[in-house]
């Protein structure tokens, strides 16, 4: 019902370049459709991250339906503020001085991922012509991903703040909360994830108004459990009276596209697009989004200048 049939006429590919990521936006309007509902159900923001899927050509469909975007760049915060609106949530492991006040211009939230990073930006933080809460990156300790590579909890992780670490900090200035501890999961795992952050971040959920759940949540895949999901946000929102936020990437996508060549080959269009590279001067696949009424467009095309203007 959410995702591209495996098994769907796929004529409409005809006219595609090759290679090309192309598209479907009935597809796209499919996942839209039970995140929206889960926005509904749970009385959650589900905000689009761009680090899994940032063609922006499709943003008028997402944004009729998602509250914003979320970056881990001055670059994606950018193509948030300009090509989506909506709010813009920004995480990353470390700030740069001279990108900080650009991105105070640019973000609604920005979360930090130590306690040194918070005390070093906390005064320019709270200065700003627009208002822009803070929130801190908690690191739960408490693992659901099996690969290893992928867990953002595995041990000696430098990702998030421990509960030791927070312990006795000055909250001063900071509205939420956000983990991001999930990679292609189920809501059980983030059912036993909160949990834990129950526990251990007690003090700290006391003290906030907003806590962000982060991504990693696979809402838009034909077995994940809608209802648990939707429990869960509901009570934990209503239990500490905060507002919660959910920013997948891969679900939003999921399953919306593929990748045209010579042979074609099936793929989900999430990540693939953003990671593509011109390495041995192999030129950019073409990017393309058939739209709600059946006609293919192709909205970029990539040539020899997209590769010598990325060098020096």
């Amino acid at each position: 019902m959410h995702s591209l049939d495996m098994d769907a006429d796929y004529r409409w590919l005809a006219e595609a370049p090759s290679p090309c990521f192309a598209v479907d936006e009935t597809a796209l309007q499919s996942n839209l459709e039970v995140l929206q509902e889960v926005q509904r159900r749970g009385g959650c923001r589900i905000i689009l991250a761009l680090k899994g899927f940032a063609m922006f050509s499709v943003f008028p469909l997402l944004r009729r339906g998602l509250a914003g975007t979320t970056a881990s760049s001055l670059h994606e915060a950018r193509l948030g503020r300009e090509e989506f609106g909506g709010e813009v949530h920004l995480y990353a492991p470390a700030y740069h001085d001279e990108e900080f006040d650009d991105l105070l211009r640019l973000a609604d939230h920005i979360s930090f991922n130590s306690l040194n990073q918070w005390r070093h930006f906390r005064d320019r933080a709270a200065a700003p012509e627009r208002p822009v809460r803070c929130g801190l990156r908690i690191n739960p300790e408490h693992s659901e991903v099996k690969t290893a590579l992928y867990d953002p909890c595995a041990p000696c992780s430098r990702l998030g703040i421990t509960a030791e670490q927070l312990r006795g900090a000055d909250l001063e200035g900071i509205s939420g909360l956000h983990f991001h501890t999930l990679c292609e999961l189920n809501a059980d795992s983030l059912e036993r994830t909160l949990a834990v952050v129950e526990r251990n971040f007690e003090e700290a959920l006391r003290q906030v108004q907003w806590v962000n759940f982060g991504g990693g949540h696979h809402i838009t895949r034909p077995d994940y459990d809608l209802d648990l999901l939707c429990r869960l946000v509901k009570e934990f929102r209503e239990r500490h009276e905060v507002e919660v936020i959910l920013e997948p990437g891969e679900a939003v996508a999921l399953n919306t596209g593929v990748l045209t060549a010579t042979v074609l080959d099936i793929v989900m269009a999430h990540y693939s697009m953003v990671k593509t590279n011109t390495f041995n001067g192999v030129p950019l696949p073409s990017l393309a989004v058939r739209r709600l009424d059946g006609r293919l467009e192709v909205v970029r095309r990539f040539g020899y200048e997209d590769y010598r203007n990325r060098l020096s």
